[in-house]
């Protein structure tokens, strides 16, 4: 539980169902940077809903194993000049891996969060995983990673449910959390900038803008502090629109083009590495499917060929800002089939 409207009405549901629940809070981050986070606010929310509910409040510290699983990756990935995406690898290694050995450790039989996703389980025993209810507030794009153990003991109460109802359920309970805002972005940096956050980590390495017409145009600060399809913050005067297009690692020039639909941005073909498939098993034939490069994105169509250790999507329409690091992640009628890390 995070302190949160969603998770505490997870909470309250399974209660409602006859679960014997523990609400866990998991304090992952406790920098100085992340004052602004107000963990010491969720904090404090979470134990205030456990108490009206009537159900035993922990607090479990994951900061060491966070910082290396999850912040490392991070930072590593911004050094490659890539974009990694954190939530990915704290849903895999953090909340539905560490976490889950603790819960069973504590004698639970299963872990259960505020997610926005739908778990089904065939005949066979087999779990798959669906888009929500609510597709505005779909999380099925970060759980991609997520292996048959991990599902076989998650719930998630409320993947049946929009976020209007969510609130409803929580205020007719008298959750004081009922109204409580979503977090947003990468809560352990705050409101601190996220360029300024890196910069305590990665080396600024400054090099050449340089336009798609082969002019250079400016100066960038580091290739770690820029990602496809990025327009502010480039430093380049003119009241030109420049987008960035493209990063040259071994020349260390930031490529950028004119406007938000400068074909540049544009590409039908994806390749993505490391694929996982949760259903265990990558499949032998090309098919065809649905697919999104980055959360919230429209699902858009696509033909799927496995390629020895990569997934090769070519998609019906071009797809923008393809960023390196980020996940292509692959649907059929809505089930979430695998995913790979953008090359």
């Amino acid at each position: 539980m995070s302190g949160g409207v969603d998770s505490s009405v997870a909470a309250l549901l399974l209660q409602r169902k006859g679960f014997d629940v523990t609400g866990v809070y998991m304090k992952n981050w406790s920098d100085p940077l992340a004052d602004e986070c107000l963990w010491k606010d969720d904090i404090r929310d979470f134990k205030h809903v456990c108490k009206i509910l009537g159900i035993p409040a922990v607090i479990e510290n994951f900061e060491e194993q966070y910082r290396k699983k999850v912040v490392q990756y991070l930072i590593q990935g911004y050094k490659k000049g890539i974009t990694p995406n954190p939530d990915m690898l704290c849903n895999r290694e953090i909340k539905f891996k560490l976490f889950l050995e603790k819960a069973r450790k504590m004698g639970a039989d299963f872990i259960a969060t505020g997610h926005y996703v739908i778990k089904k389980t065939d005949s066979q025993k087999h779990e798959h995983i669906f888009r929500a209810k609510d597709k505005n507030k779909d999380q099925s794009y970060f759980l991609a990673l997520l292996t048959q153990a991990q599902l076989s003991r998650s719930f998630f109460p409320i993947g049946n449910l929009t976020k209007p109802q969510v609130r409803r359920i929580a205020q007719r309970a008298h959750l004081p959390v009922f109204a409580k805002p979503d977090s947003q972005g990468i809560c352990f940096i705050g409101k601190v900038k996220f360029k300024d956050f890196l910069k305590k980590f990665v080396a600024t390495k400054p090099g050449p803008v340089i336009s798609t017409s082969s002019e250079v145009i400016g100066r960038h600060d580091g290739l770690a502090f820029y990602t496809i399809g990025q327009r502010h913050g480039l430093g380049i005067g003119g009241g030109t629109p420049y987008y960035v297009v493209r990063k040259n690692i071994n020349q260390n020039s930031l490529i950028v083009g004119v406007g938000k639909s400068d074909k540049n941005l544009f590409t039908r073909h994806i390749s993505a590495a490391h694929q996982t498939w949760i259903a265990g098993h990558k499949p032998k034939a090309e098919f065809n499917c649905d697919a999104r490069i980055r959360y919230r994105q429209p699902l858009n169509t696509c033909s799927i060929k496995v390629i020895n250790s990569k997934i090769i999507a070519n998609f019906i329409h071009p797809q923008r800002a393809a960023t390196p690091g980020q996940f292509l992640v692959l649907y059929k009628n809505n089930e979430v089939l695998g995913a790979g890390i953008i090359q």
